[in-house]
């Protein structure tokens, strides 16, 4: 398999990338299930822009920095909104449906989130992902230059190094010392054969690692793959301690991971505590907590409710629209509408049970504002990378917009690079490997790592439970390295692989910040130190 470019992932990132790219180049798209699986589809608030005059560039800049506790990288943070308006621009051409207001200057909706000084959010209803996923997965399908290759799960990146053993192929003289990825390995789920991907380009865009943790509003496929990848390969890994959680998530016995938009806290919905609480019920609990209310950051919002639910033994929190109208309601939120009903929850007439979920991933591969790694060949874009837009908490909704903005300059970066000849690649070799002998130990060690990541390094962290994390997963390591190394790989295997990779990360990175930041609170150390610093790991790369 010889391209110009592989991409593996298909969200809003990825897709970016390839449309931008396909023009000129010729495109692989490596998708673990089929295009739409994955979280961009999933998205349901919209995407933060500057649209409308009474709005600014500072003030979205503003908000940004204040949610990402003086973590966000300035710079970059500036430039990603900058460039916001010409994102969403590309994606009206492109035939984005989003909500139209004859009233407003752009002729679209513009909604408000938590953490958000002004209404600029632009979204298609409450399925902005969805509408903008089948949108661009019409155009990529159309494209001649774009090769797609669902149910396909990337192994590894191949890179010089592991070519030669001297770090450096001889056709890049300008790259010594430093290994350069050629492509990578992919397995054909239906088939379980490996191919090899020969690219000049690979980008990894495969999303965040909700999966990690054992409740999440993320698809099954995020399991973390690209950062997991990256790092194998040798590329630094940032502020991976920062895992959002969504304050509010569908308690239901038959609703797997169903989010509740911010945008129904941003029209006024309240938080309030359930029957369970007794006298207490029904009262409004946010205010106690922060002078904003329902309308505070995420990791603000979602700390609060873990502190009631705590304190009183609930099991969820009601969050209550009732208050508007069945018109309005119906209008703006027929996703969430629907689903609730079918449930038997008319949130035009009663609260909805809501819990907090794992729901982004802040930290990722280190890269810079064109999505480039540390090798030459490799970029990372989308909830895959750390640009330092997100800081130590993401402001909501400005995820989709950094996809489209970083994806652009990704393509750009590459169409502009010089060609480069790629070596030879090896096949894969599974001569020394047999099958399996018990599959359980992967399903037994996927939900052990899942839930003492839940237990341990959770909402509120403290050093001994990191501790007792970190010695899980080194055992879990141990063993699943084994497994790789002796058996025929598989679609859960590699999965898990990536996982406890990730999870070593996450823990690792927490155990190294010594104060409590945006979504990071340890009670070992509850202040937040003067000077805000990334943790960045490096691997080695003996």
């Amino acid at each position: 398999m010889k391209f110009d470019v592989a991409i593996v992932g298909s969200g809003l990132a990825g897709l970016s990338v390839a449309l931008h790219l396909a023009q000129t180049r010729k495109v692989a798209i490596i998708s673990k299930r089929a295009l739409l699986d994955g979280a961009s589809n999933w998205a349901q608030g919209g995407i933060a822009a500057v649209l409308d005059s009474g709005d600014s560039h500072d003030q979205h800049i503003a908000d940004t920095l204040v949610a990402g506790a003086g973590l966000c990288d300035e710079a970059a943070t500036r430039s990603i909104v900058e460039h916001g308006r010409a994102a969403i621009e590309w994606l009206i051409e492109q035939g984005v449906p989003f909500t139209r207001d004859a009233s407003a200057e752009l002729g679209f909706h513009l909604t408000r989130e938590g953490g958000h000084s002004q209404r600029r959010i632009i979204h298609a209803a409450d399925a902005t992902g969805h509408a903008v996923q089948v949108t661009l997965e019409q155009k990529v399908r159309a494209h001649p230059n774009i090769a797609l290759f669902e149910h396909h799960c990337a192994i590894d990146v191949i890179t010089s190094d592991k070519l030669t053993g001297k770090g450096v192929h001889s056709g890049t003289p300008h790259l010594v010392g430093q290994p350069r990825c050629h492509g990578l390995y992919v397995q054909d789920e239906k088939s379980g054969k490996v191919l090899t991907f020969e690219a000049e380009h690979t980008v990894l865009a495969t999303g965040g690692a909700g999966k990690v943790y054992l409740y999440t509003t993320n698809p099954d496929t995020a399991t973390g793959d690209g950062i997991a990848m990256a790092w194998r390969a040798g590329c630094r890994v940032s502020n991976m301690e920062f895992i959002q959680f969504h304050p509010t998530c569908l308690y239901h016995p038959y609703a797997k991971s169903f989010l509740i938009t911010e945008a129904i806290r941003g029209e006024g919905g309240l938080l309030k505590l359930p029957p369970e609480a007794g006298i207490a019920a029904g009262t409004r609990f946010m205010p106690a907590h922060d002078e904003r209310g329902e309308l505070a950051p995420r990791d603000v919002v979602a700390r609060a409710i873990d502190f009631e639910m705590k304190k009183r033994g609930l099991d969820y929190v009601h969050l209550d629209i009732s208050h508007q109208s069945p018109e309005f309601l119906q209008e703006h939120f027929p996703t969430i509408y629907a689903r609730c009903l079918e449930l038997g929850i008319d949130i035009t007439k009663e609260p909805i049970p809501v819990v907090p979920a794992v729901h982004f991933t802040c930290g990722g591969v280190v890269t810079d504002l064109a999505g480039r790694t540390d090798i030459p060949g490799l970029y990372a874009v989308g909830e895959t990378a750390c640009t330092g837009l997100h800081g130590a908490n993401r402001l909501a909704s400005n995820s989709l917009l950094e996809c489209v903005v970083v994806g652009r300059a990704c393509a750009s970066q590459i169409a502009a690079a010089p060609r480069v000849e790629n070596p030879p690649l090896p096949p894969w070799d599974e001569s020394r490997v047999t099958n399996a002998d018990e599959e359980v130990v992967i399903a037994h060690n996927w939900d052990e790592l899942r839930r003492f990541m839940w237990n341990y390094v959770g909402i509120v962290r403290t050093t001994k439970r990191l501790e007792r994390a970190q010695h899980r997963i080194a055992l879990l390591k141990e063993e699943i390295d084994e497994y790789y190394r002796n058996f025929r790989i598989t679609h859960d295997l590699l999965e898990l692989r990536n996982l406890v990779d990730v999870a070593s990360l996450i823990v690792n990175s927490a155990l190294s910040r010594r104060e409590s930041r945006g979504l990071h609170y340890s009670r070992d150390y509850p202040d937040t130190l003067p000077k805000a610093l990334p943790s960045v790991l490096t691997p080695d790369r003996r």
